[in-house]
């Protein structure tokens, strides 16, 4: 799942008569880095069948974006009289998320050529190119490809998360930017994100009907709660109230939070998770906001030492390649390729799948990131145009299977997605 990085301003100073204070400097959030990897653990045995709840780990992921990029825009706004420079926002988005999909869906779609069933190769030329355009997650819900029982037919069904996310980073940044020029109108931010999130509440309750929730479960505006009441923990009015309460107490609702959304977890079961579409969601998500908010405040207590922790954190920090990856590698290596299941082969599969992402981040993702030599100037320019027509020759390129070629029955392929 796509990420940002963990750093906010440091929390507002405690309302005092004095001179004023220094500007206040930016911090990382260590116990968020952890949380991360939490998320995308839930995600991967979730995906392997073998926990029914890991699924909400997307929408934490959801929450932590909302969270850490109001945070950093807001933070920007306020350090330049109201200004957020929005174009270099969306170039740092852009540094930090498309060269490891650029290379996910080129690489997918030569493997699932090179090994993969006809029936899987027809579906990743089809989707290819609206996995490219952050649209995936529309594309499947205008197909009526349905979430929970057709993912094993597609190696990029886990991309519907990483659409809602760009489509997310395109419109609440300019709307914060619009709102933040100004100390009247910026008092306006925790408002419209509140009003946002119950509107994006009762959409999805309104289209979760039916036998098929893919629409309910996939749609920009029925998740947008989820990014929204993460936004609405990053702005000033509530980071001034969850500043005042105490370490110790803020610790303790800490465990009191991880306690119940841990329990929920447990409790959830795909689309048969109580009440998961009547409100489920959204109460996860604000759990899950609260907590975070928490964690910002109060992070040397000990949920937040313990998601800090050594193990956590380096998850976390390879969480958006592990997520990237980890499906097309499900999806080839089956027990049928194999010869085994159970956990030997979800051992196997996670193993894999760490690998991919511990080399895409330190082949791709961190030198495009930190702007090494060749990422920078011409070179880089370069290299981005490279690698879009890269995605462009592979998706026109590699010849579609004939579709009686497979005599696979698809109805038959019935496990979950993320």
């Amino acid at each position: 799942m796509s990420t940002s990085e963990t750093v906010l301003p440091a929390p507002p100073p405690a309302r005092h008569h004095g001179p004023p204070r220094a500007r206040r400097t930016a911090r990382h959030i260590t116990p968020l880095d952890g949380l991360r990897g939490l998320a995308v653990l839930g995600v991967l045995f979730f995906h392997a069948g073998h926990f029914g709840g890991g699924f909400l780990g997307v929408d934490l992921f959801f929450v932590l974006s909302g969270f850490l990029i109001t945070g950093l825009l807001l933070k920007e706004a306020a350090d330049r009289q109201g200004k957020a420079d929005l174009a270099a926002f969306w170039v740092r988005r852009a540094r930090r998320l498309l060269p490891a999909l650029t290379v996910v869906i080129v690489g997918t779609l030569l493997l699932v050529w090179a090994a993969g069933p006809p029936y899987l190769l027809r579906f990743a030329l089809e989707d290819g190119p609206w996995a490219a355009l952050q649209a995936t997650n529309w594309h499947f819900i205008s197909e009526q490809v349905g979430y929970w029982n057709d993912a094993d037919t597609r190696v990029f069904s886990h991309l519907w998360s990483i659409g809602v996310e760009w489509q997310f980073y395109v419109v609440w940044p300019v709307v914060v930017a619009a709102l933040a020029r100004r100390p009247a109108t910026r008092r306006l931010v925790p408002v419209v994100a509140a009003v946002g999130a119950a509107v994006s509440l009762v959409v999805m309750i309104a289209l979760a009907y039916g036998p098929d929730t893919t629409r309910a479960y996939e749609g920009t505006d029925t998740r947008a709660f989820s990014l929204l009441l993460g936004a609405l923990m990053a702005t000033e009015p509530v980071r001034r109230l969850v500043s005042d309460i105490p370490a110790r107490q803020a610790g303790r609702l800490c465990v009191v939070l991880v306690c119940g959304l841990g329990a929920y977890w447990f409790l959830a079961d795909g689309p048969n998770a109580p009440f998961l579409f009547r409100g489920g969601l959204f109460l996860h998500s604000l759990a899950a906001a609260l907590l975070i908010a928490l964690l910002a405040h109060a992070p040397d207590r000990p949920v937040g030492r313990l998601l800090g922790s050594r193990p956590l954190r380096s998850l976390g920090d390879v969480s958006y390649s592990l997520y990237l990856w980890h499906w097309p590698i499900y999806l080839l290596l089956t027990e049928e390729v194999l010869g085994f299941g159970g956990w030997a082969r979800t051992s196997l599969l996670v193993a894999a799948s760490l690998v991919a992402g511990c080399l895409s981040k330190v082949l791709v993702e961190d030198p495009v990131r930190f702007k090494a030599r060749w990422a920078r100037g011409r070179t880089g320019t370069a290299c981005l145009a490279a690698a879009l027509a890269a995605v462009a020759a592979v998706c026109l390129l590699v010849p579609a299977p004939n579709p009686g070629a497979d005599a696979v029955d698809l109805t038959q392929l019935t496990s979950g997605s993320n």
